[in-house]
């Protein structure tokens, strides 16, 4: 099968590697839809990696043994591996499990972790079925694009009585902004990238704030009636706009940190806890039990389609990762048979 891989600074290439082969209740997935993500951060750094993506929508190839997926089953693949058998992953919330299987040791191999491949393995209980009436590319989007800042709504019950104030306006965030619509809030968004900021508003989002402004927190309070948002979900990953976050936020508020962060955010307890009484969520993803709930949304908000800006084949992965890079686009999806 053909597989892109980082092999320097800005550089992408497409190779070709064995097939991988299911395994118990593994199943061969051919992948139809590859949507990107992070991986542009790698191809920036340029550190070398054959093992790229972690979200992708296709049909199930091969099984090793009967299951829960049979061959010709359009699937979403959820990200990421887990045990499948621990509390956290029996109750839905498989993203926080501790005990992810040894893929190789398991697999016998190390190829088919990568979504940005032609096949690739997943256990068939992180396999959920697309429906007729959903396309690859639509459904492809219950991963990453729509699914953490989904998953965010869900755990704050964002409804049509909030004002959300939504940082980090990258696919994630923008799908945030399609999430917090369809559930009828109010949104107010911050961003700096221009292209962004049209599309944000195209989706919906009532004002986008520049966060290099230093009246951005003045002007949420203005906006909310001196009160702060309701509720807030970070989607950039950046210290100073989840700052902004807390401090936008009303007292008896919730904020949900969605974009992964390394470094230090400095919280103080009392005035940004117990005092203004806030509740702080780590929002990675959502519990597989809602993925109805997700696909209502894909099926309904008329917004949905506009949240993906290219579709291009996975042969021309060195100019997707480009564009990526540029900020120019909102959700990238290749596909690996072209």
């Amino acid at each position: 099968m053909k597989k892109v891989v980082i092999t320097g600074v800005r550089q992408a290439e497409l190779v070709e590697v064995p097939d991988p082969r299911p395994v118990a209740d593994w199943a061969l997935v051919k992948v139809t839809v590859a949507p990107m993500c992070t991986e542009y951060k790698i191809f920036q750094a340029g550190r070398p990696n054959a093992f790229l993506g972690h979200e992708a929508a296709g049909a199930v190839q091969e099984v090793a043994q009967p299951g829960k997926v049979k061959p010709g089953d359009r699937v979403v693949v959820m990200p990421l591996y887990a045990c499948g058998k621990c509390p956290l992953c029996l109750a839905g919330d498989y993203i926080h499990c501790e005990h992810a299987p040894d893929f190789a040791a398991f697999t016998g191999g190390t190829e088919g972790r990568a979504t940005y491949a032609q096949y690739l393995l997943k256990p068939d209980w992180l396999l959920l079925p697309i429906p007729d009436d959903v396309s690859d590319e639509l459904g492809s989007l219950a991963c990453c694009g729509l699914g953490p800042t989904f998953g965010a709504c869900q755990r704050m019950a964002v409804d049509a009585f909030d004002t959300v104030l939504i940082t980090g306006l990258g696919p994630v965030g923008l799908g945030g902004v399609i999430n917090a619509r369809y559930r009828g809030a109010r949104v107010i968004a911050v961003e700096s990238v221009p292209y962004r900021v049209e599309k944000a508003l195209a989706l919906g989002a009532e004002v986008v704030l520049d966060p290099r402004d230093e009246g951005t927190l003045a002007r949420l309070r203005e906006l909310t009636g001196g009160r702060g948002v309701d509720k807030a979900i970070d989607c950039s990953g950046v210290v100073a706009a989840q700052r902004l976050c807390i401090d936008a936020t009303r007292r008896r508020g919730q904020v949900a940190f969605v974009g992964e962060c390394q470094d230090d955010l400095t919280i103080k307890i009392s005035p940004d806890m117990i005092r203004k009484g806030l509740t702080l969520h780590g929002s990675w993803h959502y519990n597989l039990a809602d993925y109805p709930r997700l696909l209502q949304v894909i099926r309904r908000s008329p917004l949905v389609r506009d949240l993906v800006s290219h579709v291009l084949p996975m042969s021309q992965a060195q100019q997707a990762l480009e564009l990526v890079s540029s900020h120019q686009c909102a959700k990238v999806l290749l596909r690996p048979w072209e």
